[in-house]
Formats: structure tokens, sequence, C-alpha cells
């Protein structure tokens, strides 16, 4: 099988956290090898994503770095003999690898927190907001590039109203991002009320970080914690002008779970919520 010249974001972590395993135990690269019968070479081919590896072998590796963690290795053998194309492969070679990445995450996620400061989350926008939104990137979008990112946004909400284990998704959203009027007033109002019936669904939590908060933990940026069946693969997402990006060390992981302990604590019960939410829309 020939190397992938742009493995996912999905697959660079089931070699991630080969590594990670691999490290832990003090093993090398060459003994690794030796454990697969390999050229040394392949181990770090695997280890980033470049190669595949058969479940099989991701236990074999597993046992012998001494993991005591058969959730955690289960979870790494299903990683590695998932074969079947995602949706979002369709956009390849027409959008950003980083964007697909986002719609994998998503896919695979038990549970996402999203934290928002200006724009109200992806999963919440309505097609108008989404390409009013989309019109205001800088440097312009071209007309096909812009209706294949909006298609994709469209594509991803799918994921919370998937008959199979949908994840529960809570959004945390500052009020500033809810006063934005993206493609004027009435755009603004229908975007509104569509977080307001998509707020009632089950699994679908919204609260509001008012104004009268006063300031923001963090750096105030867009993020997504994607919970995964073992919290060791969870993964955080931000966005950033110059695209997304993903973060997964431990210490990174427990630092963006504090920060969303802090900005839930800011926030307004989910009833008093609404409240605020009706009030902005009635004033537009």
């Amino acid at each position: 099988m020939p190397p992938r010249s742009t493995p996912t974001a999905r697959q660079q972590r089931l070699g991630a956290e080969l590594r990670r395993l691999r490290e832990q135990s003090g093993m090398s690269v060459q003994q690794a090898a030796a454990l697969l019968g390999v050229d040394r070479t392949r181990i770090p081919n695997i280890e980033s994503g470049r190669f595949g590896i058969s479940a099989e072998r991701v236990r074999t590796l597993a046992f012998n770095y001494g993991c005591p963690d058969t959730g955690l290795i289960d979870l790494l053998a299903e990683m590695a003999q998932e074969r079947a194309r995602g949706w979002w492969e369709e956009h390849r070679g027409l959008l950003p690898p980083g964007l697909l990445d986002i719609a994998e995450l998503e896919h695979h996620a038990v549970d996402l927190s999203t934290s928002t400061t200006i724009h109200i989350p992806g999963l919440l926008q309505t097609e108008e907001h989404a390409r009013a939104l989309f019109a205001m990137a800088d440097p312009p979008l071209p007309g096909p590039d812009l209706n294949a990112r909006l298609a994709l946004r469209l594509r991803r909400q799918e994921v919370l109203d998937r008959d199979h284990r949908p994840p529960s998704y809570e959004a945390v959203i500052h009020e500033a991002a809810l006063r934005m009027q993206f493609g004027g007033p009435e755009v603004a109002r229908a975007q509104l009320d569509h977080v307001l019936v998509r707020s009632e669904r089950d699994r679908i939590t919204v609260r509001v970080i008012p104004f009268t908060a006063g300031g923001l933990p963090g750096a105030g940026q867009s993020f997504t914690y994607a919970g995964a069946p073992v919290p060791q693969l969870d993964t955080v997402q931000l966005d950033s002008s110059h695209g997304s990006m993903v973060l997964d060390s431990d210490m990174q992981l427990r630092r963006y779970r504090g920060l969303l302990g802090r900005l839930r604590a800011l926030a307004l019960p989910v009833g008093e919520s609404r409240d605020l939410i009706r009030t902005i829309a009635r004033d537009l």
C-alpha cells in the first residue's frame, strides 16, 4: 500500500497515540519495528499517519508497550480498521483539509462542547447566516469556493440529527455573537429563532454569557472540545484566521476542560439564556 500524501487528522492521531505509547514504554523505533517484523523506517511512517496499520498489529504493539488501558487499545484498533470513506471525502481537493478534519472530528465524537465569542456556532447556523458570514471572508472567496464551504457547513449539521448515536452538543455563546447582524436584521432574527428551536432538541444545550458577566477567561477565540469514547482521545479544535488547529496533548486537554468550566460558570442558566435570545431577536 502506498504512503498517504495527506493523512487525515484522525489518521495522524492514531499514529501519535502509538508513538506516545512507545515512548512511555521506553522502547526504541528499532525495537518496535522488530516486533512487527518490518524495516525501522516503517514505524515513523506509521506514527506520522503516512502508513496504515492493521488492528491486529495495533494490539501487538500496545501489548508489548505494556499499555494497561484496554478501552484505549480497543478504540485505537477500531480506528486502525476504519476503511469506509466519510461523506466529507467528497470535498477533498475542493476545500482545505483542515475543514474536512472538523467534519471527521464531529462525526466520531460522543459529545461536543463549543465556545464562541463573535460567531454563532457552525452547527447552529442557518444557510442565510452562513452565506453572509462567508461573504465577509478576507480575501473574498470566489463563488465556487463560497458555495463549497457552505455545502460542507450545512452537511456537518446533520451529525446532530442522525439516528445512530448522535453526539450530545453544548454551545456556550457570548452575547456579542447574538447581536452581530450578518446579512442584516431579518437574517439575524431568523438565525436567533433557529438557535432557539435547536436549543429545545434533546441532547442540545445552549447557554449565553451576557455582557454583564464582565471579561472572559482565555483569549476569547472560538474552540470546540470533542469528547471521545475514552478521554485520552479527546480533541480540541481551535478556529483562527489562519485556519483550523487541533490540540490533543494531555496538558492542552486539561487546560481547555478547565477553560470550559470557567465559561460555563459565567453563562446564564438554560431558561434565562433562551429569554435573552428572545429579547435580542425581538429588538432587531
